[in-house]
């Protein structure tokens, strides 16, 4: 790509959150990380209590982007040929023969939502690692490839858990980022209700292609990135296990740590991150921003920090302030 190409590039994300701020009031750390998620290649788990517009927020998304759109209600009854598709026997009016095709399910698109994930039992929830990690999908000994760019957003509800399925910790470690909506301002929500109950309706407009996706995505991996803020990273991810931290907050509270896919989601957001705010280096504020919705997930804490009112980012933060940076990025 010209610089021009580049610049061009990156003139549409500002255009990309404005239509989606026409719908979607306040919530800019987390559009923000949605956006990162999907510069940087991979998926995200978004949980807030009902009424946060996690859906409308995933739904706007796709209208704001050229791309294909298709969302899967997570229910306790949900098949995975549901979600991937199945095959069906057909008749070749021609010859009289009778063959099996191939239906594709709701996974083949490019923005695929999964409402409600821990709604459904782990068989079914299992089905979407193949889809999440190679982006293609096997059913009766063939391969069937997803189309690009392929980017899944799955939801959940951290109060209701009677009748839910806790996503396993191989399926949570998919997901790049585990985004936790919060409620919204006093100011925010008065502008909620007076957009919302209203006769005016907001219409968003396509600004990015699947194409100019896949060159973000390729624009986001040659970020620079100083070989001492790797060092941070890969300090930081190894110092969340158990076994072999010097941090004795992580030896008291954490049963198990993040692994290598940490570094790799950290390194790789932090990247996603300075390019959204017109950076084309990484610095020390991305890495310490984005280690909370990376790590979050990845971070098992023990019995005794879920008694004392300890989270994972309780212990992202006490991390933050043990590891020291390099002495060449304090300069």
């Amino acid at each position: 790509m010209t610089e021009k190409d580049i610049n061009h590039l990156l003139g549409k994300l500002p255009q990309l959150k404005q239509e989606i701020q026409k719908v979607i009031v306040g919530q800019e750390e987390v559009l923000d990380e949605v956006l990162i998620t999907m510069m940087a290649g991979g998926h995200g788990l978004l949980e807030g209590v009902p009424g946060l517009a996690k859906t409308l927020l995933v739904r706007t998304l796709s209208n704001a982007m050229d791309l294909g759109f298709r969302r899967i209600q997570f229910t306790p009854d949900l098949m995975p040929t549901d979600i991937l598709g199945t095959e069906v026997l057909e008749e070749d009016h021609a010859t009289g023969k009778r063959f099996f095709k191939f239906n594709e399910g709701p996974i083949f698109s490019n923005i695929v939502l999964a409402d409600e994930i821990n709604r459904t039992p782990p068989k079914t929830q299992a089905a979407l690692l193949e889809a999440m990690q190679e982006h293609e999908v096997t059913y009766a000994g063939k391969t069937y490839f997803l189309p690009k760019p392929f980017f899944l957003l799955a939801t959940q509800n951290p109060i209701e858990q009677a009748g839910t399925y806790p996503l396993p910790e191989a399926q949570l470690d998919r997901f790049l980022l585990y985004i936790k909506i919060k409620y919204p301002t006093e100011q925010e929500e008065l502008n909620i209700l007076t957009s919302t109950t209203g006769t005016r309706q907001a219409q968003v407009q396509p600004v990015i292609t699947g194409e100019e996706v896949l060159m973000l995505r390729q624009l986001v991996r040659e970020v620079s990135i100083s070989d001492e803020l790797l060092s941070f990273v890969n300090q930081l991810v190894r110092a969340t296990r158990p076994d072999s931290t010097s941090v004795d907050f992580v030896k008291q509270y954490c049963r198990w740590g993040a692994g290598p896919r940490a570094g790799q989601a950290l390194i790789l957001t932090s990247k996603a991150r300075a390019l959204l705010n017109g950076r084309f280096a990484v610095t020390v504020d991305d890495i310490r921003t984005m280690a909370y919705p990376v790590l979050r997930h990845r971070v098992l804490i023990n019995f005794t920090a879920e008694a004392e009112g300890i989270t994972p980012d309780n212990v992202v933060e006490e991390l933050l302030q043990s590891i020291k940076l390099p002495k060449a990025v304090l300069v």
